[in-house]
């Protein structure tokens, strides 16, 4: 029994105060581990020694392009240590080159400046006459009838009338138009009285009123000429009411649907004569 007691166990030595072999040295492993992090320590030493080095050269070659290092790098030391050395030299040459050229311009332009505008001045005084000459050169239009000879377009009462025309001024005035492009199609024609305004259709009734700047007026102002069965003679045809005619009835201008007989045709007829105001 004593001789039982006396062996310690094999798997836990501790318990009886029995100790393993010391005579091997403890931790080789860690020895092994601890020697590589050294070598690795140096290595990445050396690498940055020798990148320390390298790393001035880099911007000694790109110091000759600022401003490509300006422009294309994003930002950082190379960014704003090679710009500030060209920065300091470039601004001061571009500013000394340009100071002069002002200085030396500004007095030829200062001293040519008086000639200009003294011709400018004459145009205008040359151009005042003309404008009464361009008013005698559109003496305007009336407009006649084919089977009324006598009778010509007059705007009365703010309607159009086919009417005598005296020798009274004013008669002859209203009887005047100015024949201008069309106001909806430039291919046609629009007719404007001596106040500004011009003649239109409303109600399929011919009548003149001031242009209130819309298509509708543009629309019902505008008449196309076709040719009429009397020679020299036109139709005018409604721009926005195609086979429309301008025709007198009861010596009024209204419109009207085309007629397949002689009596629509003459009334529908007109000759553009010479302006009588």
């Amino acid at each position: 029994m004593s001789e039982e007691k006396s062996r310690p166990p094999q798997d836990r030595p501790w318990e009886s105060g029995w100790a393993p072999d010391t005579t091997r040295a403890p931790g080789t492993r860690r020895l092994w581990l601890a020697g590589a992090l050294a070598l690795a320590t140096i290595t990445a030493c050396v690498t940055a020694v020798t990148v320390m080095e390298n790393a001035p050269q880099e911007p000694a070659h790109r110091a000759a392009e600022p401003t490509t290092l300006g422009s294309s790098a994003p930002g950082g030391l190379i960014s704003f240590a090679t710009p500030s050395k060209s920065s300091t030299a470039t601004p001061g040459a571009h500013r000394g080159r340009p100071s002069p050229t002002p200085a030396t311009s500004a007095p030829t332009g200062s001293a040519a400046a008086p000639k200009p505008q003294q011709e400018t001045t004459g145009p205008p005084r040359s151009t005042s006459p003309a404008k009464p000459s361009q008013r005698p050169a559109s003496p305007g239009t009336s407009i006649r009838s084919v089977n009324h000879p006598d009778r010509h377009w007059r705007v009365r009462s703010g309607s159009v009338h086919l009417d005598r025309i005296g020798s009274g001024a004013e008669s002859r005035e209203d009887a005047t138009f100015r024949r201008v492009p069309g106001l909806a199609d430039s291919s046609c024609a629009s007719f404007a009285t001596a106040d500004g305004r011009y003649l239109r259709h409303r109600s399929f009734v011919l009548v003149e009123d001031a242009d209130d700047g819309s298509a509708l007026f543009r629309a019902d102002a505008t008449f196309c000429p076709r040719p009429a069965a009397s020679p020299g003679a036109v139709m005018l045809e409604s721009v926005n009411y195609p086979g429309r005619f301008v025709r007198h009835r009861d010596f009024r201008l209204r419109l009207d649907s085309y007629e397949h007989n002689a009596l629509y045709r003459a009334d529908s007829a007109f000759r553009l004569v010479a302006g009588l105001g």
